[in-house]
């Protein structure tokens, strides 16, 4: 395409100018295998990666897409080598598989002979495997199932795992339309579907898409014991809520496995703090996942997975697996193991469809950069390098900037989102609105929040409790005054709090107050990249316009 959107570098980067008329095209046609690395206002730098290639290839995508996407939207012919190099490494998935032989049980298979010879000479692999069946086969020690399939991708050899699943234990579980009328979305269903064929993996959906369906849907196909392990008590009774109000299960049949419950029941809703809680050095509650013969796990925001989790899941391979995320992006770098331990991205929804069919709401994404004065300038170039973030993010020059912000939406349900419990309180006796953060207990949680849905309450302030998995639909506006340093998937389950649809199908608002010149527009930047990636350009403003020029006096 002589004028097309896409510069194709030999480096395996992208460049895609954001204001041509087929950017959003090209977007959506690379979204499968290229991740956004930095997203400037005018061209948006994406980069092709061996797991990227690797999950598109999972998900269904070949290696003629991905060179047509390239060649299709490219403005400059596109280096050769880099072509060969894509079909290349994603013929590299699947050349070794784990099968179940009939006689000798978990073995691994070889599409390639050099490859299965090369890999029985790495050190950490070959004391997984056994003995050689054949020339192409070898077998597996059932429990090395997870970790070899971690070593393989990370020697450059994904395995298809193609060994099957135990069914677990049988529990009657189906879909109820009656109670309340309700049917799956087209995309849900494909979702669900999608991964059913596989047997495990990810299903990536927008915050607000209903992911909780998509469970759903998995769990009547599964029909077996299900143990779903969530981010928060609170998000574990919202599931148990939909469950109940969606499928045939009752309230007997679902435990709740917190810090203030321990029940097991056929299916099982579990916290990852519960978990990973230590007593005397150990991880005593892991002994959960061999409590019951489970034919279902379904890990809520895959993203945040602890690494004991990880562990554990290793050895649960013969298990189905579902993680469910609004993004596969992990500050931690361990999406491999997501991708070796929970499985390949099995459906990947653009954010941006899902608005177009009316799924979600349509956000406006706002910057306003606040200025530091010359004293607080002069503190943060002074101060220790790990005391810098906590200095700019919590300046007392945003407090008016919030209140300006919120007089532009009156009687809009708003969250106020920080990450400093000081500033939070601050900004909770400046608005005379309660607070929620870490401290707060879970009942009190659960009735601010009721109160907030049922419109009593127009305005939170929240710690990052509320970034995962907490159901605010009437919530329109959103202000974010701190956060977790440049986290990407922070700052995507932030806008997600907001993208249910509104009554009066209006427009949803997110924005970020950050201080120039400082480490906090740094990290801001950053945390953006995801949602640039999704189609979401976020307009930057002047504190001044807001409030006009005295704002520079505040705080001093």
């Amino acid at each position: 395409m002589p004028d097309g959107p896409l510069i194709v570098q030999s480096d395996k980067t992208l460049l895609l100018e954001v204001d041509h008329d087929l950017a959003d095209a090209a977007r959506q046609a690379i979204a499968p295998f290229a991740e956004l690395e930095r997203a400037p206002e005018h061209v948006h730098t994406y980069r092709v990666t061996p797991l990227a290639l690797w999950n598109a290839r999972a998900a269904g995508h070949d290696a003629e897409q991905v060179v047509d996407a390239l060649v299709t939207y490219s403005r400059y012919p596109v280096p050769q080598p880099l072509l060969v190099d894509v079909v290349d490494t994603m013929s590299r998935f699947g050349r070794l598989q784990l099968v179940k032989n009939p006689a000798h049980g978990l073995s691994l298979v070889s599409l390639d002979r050099a490859v299965l010879e090369e890999v029985l000479r790495h050190k950490k692999i070959a004391p997984m495997l056994g003995a050689r069946i054949d020339d192409d086969t070898v077998v597996v020690h059932p429990s090395e199932r997870g970790h070899l399939k971690q070593l393989l991708l990370k020697v450059g050899w994904p395995a298809e795992d193609l060994a099957g699943y135990v069914d677990g234990e049988a529990h009657p579980i189906t879909l109820d339309h009656t109670t309340h009328p309700w049917e799956l979305r087209d995309y849900q269903q494909f979702a669900a579907d999608s991964f059913w064929a596989g047997g495990s993996g990810v299903v990536v959906l927008p915050c607000g898409a209903g992911k909780t369906m998509v469970g759903a849907a998995a769990m009547a196909k599964a029909k077996a014991t299900t143990l779903i392990l969530v981010t928060n008590t609170v998000a574990g009774r919202q599931w148990k809520r939909e469950l109940i109000a969606r499928t045939s299960l009752t309230e007997e049949e679902i435990g709740e496995y917190s810090g203030e419950r321990k029940e097991i029941r056929p299916v099982t809703i579990a916290t990852y703090q519960v978990l990973t809680r230590r007593s005397k050095g150990e991880y005593r509650n892991l002994e959960l996942f061999d409590s019951r013969d489970w034919g279902l796990m379904i890990y809520d925001e895959v993203h945040l997975l602890p690494a004991p989790v990880f562990r554990m899941t290793a050895d649960l391979q013969s298990r189905r697996r579902l993680g469910l995320t609004a993004t596969l992006v992990r500050e931690d770098g361990r999406e491999g193991d997501v991708f070796s331990l929970i499985g390949p991205k099995r459906y990947d929804a653009p954010w941006k469809d899902i608005e177009a069919q009316g799924w979600i709401a349509p956000a406006e994404c706002t910057e306003v950069r606040v200025t530091l004065t010359d004293n607080q300038r002069l503190q943060y170039a002074t101060a220790e390098p790990e005391e810098r973030y906590k200095m700019c993010a919590t300046t007392p020059a945003k407090v008016p900037v919030v209140k300006s912000i919120l007089a532009r939406h009156p009687g809009a349900p708003t969250l106020v989102i920080g990450a400093y419990v000081e500033q939070l309180e601050q900004l909770g006796a400046e608005l005379d609105c309660p607070v929620i953060q870490g401290s707060t207990r879970n009942k009190e949680r659960e009735r601010l929040f009721d109160l907030f849905r049922a419109g009593e309450i127009q305005t939170l302030v929240v710690s990052k409790v509320a970034n995962f998995s907490i159901d605010l639909p009437e919530a329109s506006v959103a202000v974010q005054v701190s956060g977790t340093f440049g986290s990407r998937q922070e700052e995507a389950q932030r806008l997600g709090r907001l993208l249910r649809p509104k009554h009066d199908g209006g427009q949803a608002h997110f924005y970020s107050i950050v201080s120039r010149d400082t480490l906090d527009a740094d990290y801001a930047a950053h945390r953006q990249r995801f949602l640039a990636e999704q189609g979401y350009a976020y307009r930057i403003t002047d504190a001044d316009d807001l409030l006009g020029p005295a704002i520079g006096d505040a705080g001093q």
